[in-house]
């Protein structure tokens, strides 16, 4: 009775936790069976880039795909084997292979052994709270994230139309762009008939069908799988292994940057594709959760032979165009693919690669910011500059180096921009006392307008700075200030500065003889001003 009790109790509490979020639980199982055809070629495409087995890099999907569906911090967002990562991995598996004896290949124990630390970095980064500064990057970085991610993802399908590294040609070629238009036409239209079939499962079904039943010569999963010089995508359940290398400090000074850069990239990407979806989506992920489910997913990739990876935006926005929403959509790709591999790589292998084709591109079409073209002549220029640089440099580059420069570029044009926006407003009261209300940031950037607004030689003998619309904000402010009131005492005047905060007060030297906090509002002020004047008097 007890068992009962407690098996009724877990299948509530795991019913609620698949229908937690939006979607309903039949369109995540379409949408999952979707993103998991989707993930085959990628997969095995992004395994060869690092130079190693396409099996590797399906149990690297499966185990990145099942873990982030799970415990990640985005429900509907789909993690893979990626490109970003896969360009990373080609170095190390080459200078691990070169660290081992000859022939012994221990390149891809290497690679194993930097996932582990790189999730683990990716964890910490997690339980710190560290999710939270995708905050920081801009709407521009944003864009311009984006339209390079469609731009790779377009060059990466450009592969497909080649055939043991010869583009294809003639009858091929044609066969091909028409089963591509035809698989993005039914994408295009199928929508507009009804909306209780995902599109993109649809399409690659119908296609499928024309191709076998319609004997149509053109590349298949087997093909393209035969082309790079694999077998296929049948396997195993994947077993758990520790990496097969010296644990010592050379192999850790060699792993630890490529693990850093691995982490960075693989947290970046994720963070900025959690962040698209929250918009498609109207809903509000949660970063800190998915770095550390992000960073267990590659400590297992490391233990049980998987490639890593990371969130995909394609494969993630195939999800959310088919209607997947849930844990379930990611849950059900991940195991549709482990199952593809261990029973049903016969069948996948059949499906023409002209049908996924067509899928990722109308991925990209619906990826790519096309407002961008519209709002260039609306937008400020540093923004514009902005968008172009992050998206020329995602497709150069990485997508690592493009946010880091679009930010540091954005974080430069602000601050500029703050520094010209400090204002002193100046009038002489009754008493024959200057004041200065001060307006706008003081930082490292706008100290040197800050100090052009005063005329320490003609001032009187008394003045009053007051920041109560200001705010004082790194050390070169509060050396600023110092300096300041060095000037006017080496004149024989009295500076008093008034409303700083607490911690800029600790900070400013003498700040008992010169700064007055909260007397505005004060109406004794002038009487204890005579009076703090009679002290000084005695000090002196």
């Amino acid at each position: 009775m007890f068992a009962d009790f407690k098996l009724y109790h877990f299948m509530k509490q795991y019913f609620k936790f698949i229908k937690s979020t939006q979607g309903s639980i039949k369109d995540d199982l379409l949408s999952g069976v979707t993103v998991a055809l989707a993930l085959v070629p990628e997969a095995v495409a992004f395994a060869f880039v690092a130079g190693i087995s396409p099996i590797i890099g399906l149990y690297g999907a499966f185990i990145m795909g099942i873990v982030t569906a799970i415990f990640g911090g985005r429900p509907g967002m789909i993690s893979g084997a990626t490109g970003a990562l896969a360009v990373v991995m080609v170095n190390l598996i080459s200078e691990g292979n070169a660290m081992g004896p000859e022939g012994a290949m221990l390149g891809v124990q290497f690679l194993f052994a930097t996932l582990i630390l790189a999730g683990i970095f990716q964890s910490l980064a997690g339980l710190l709270k560290m999710g939270k500064f995708v905050r920081m990057i801009p709407k521009s970085v944003m864009m311009g994230f984006v339209n390079g991610l469609a731009i790779v993802i377009f060059t990466s399908q450009l592969g497909m139309f080649k055939s043991e590294g010869q583009w294809l040609e003639g009858g091929l070629l044609y066969s091909m762009l028409g089963l591509v238009f035809l698989t993005m036409m039914i994408m295009f239209f199928l929508p507009k008939i009804t909306k209780k079939i995902p599109e993109a499962l649809a399409a690659i079904i119908i296609v499928s069908s024309i191709v076998i039943f319609g004997d149509i010569e053109t590349q298949t999963v087997k093909s393209f799988i035969v082309s790079l010089g694999g077998d296929g995508i049948k396997a195993g359940l994947p077993v758990f292994n520790i990496p097969l290398i010296s644990l010592n400090l050379e192999t850790l000074s060699f792993i630890t940057p490529y693990a850093l850069i691995l982490a960075a990239i693989g947290l970046i990407e994720s963070l900025m594709t959690l962040n698209l979806i929250d918009e498609l989506t109207d809903t509000h992920g949660n970063g800190n959760k998915e770095c550390i489910a992000q960073g267990a997913g590659n400590i297992l990739n490391g233990f049980f032979g998987g490639m890593g990876g990371c969130a995909m935006i394609g494969q993630s926005i195939i999800n959310i165009k088919s209607g997947g929403r849930g844990r379930l959509s990611g849950i059900t790709a991940a195991l549709s693919l482990l199952v593809f591999v261990l029973f049903a790589s016969d069948y996948i292998e059949m499906i023409p690669i002209a049908a996924l084709v067509g899928v990722m591109f109308m991925v990209v079409i619906g990826t790519f910011a096309w407002n961008t073209f519209k709002i260039l002549n609306k937008v400020p220029l540093s923004d514009v500059i902005v968008i172009v640089l992050v998206t020329v440099l995602t497709v150069v580059f990485d997508l690592a180096i493009a946010v880091f420069a679009g930010v540091i570029i954005s974080a430069l044009v602000f601050a500029w921009e703050n520094s010209l926006m400090i204002r002193a407003r100046k009038h002489i009261d009754v008493h024959g006392i200057k004041h200065y209300e001060i307006y706008g940031p003081l930082f490292f950037g706008s100290i040197e307008l800050f100090n052009s607004k005063f005329d320490v030689r003609n001032d009187p003998q008394e003045v009053i700075v007051d920041f109560a619309d200001s705010r004082v904000v790194d050390q070169s402010a509060i050396e600023s200030l110092n300096k300041l009131a060095e000037k006017y005492q080496k004149h024989g005047k009295m500076i008093h500065l008034r409303h700083l905060s607490a911690d800029c007060v600790k900070l400013i030297k003498r700040a008992e003889k010169i700064c007055d906090v909260n007397v505005l509002e004060d109406p004794d002020y002038f009487v204890a001003i005579d009076n703090y004047r009679q002290i000084l008097d005695k000090i002196k």
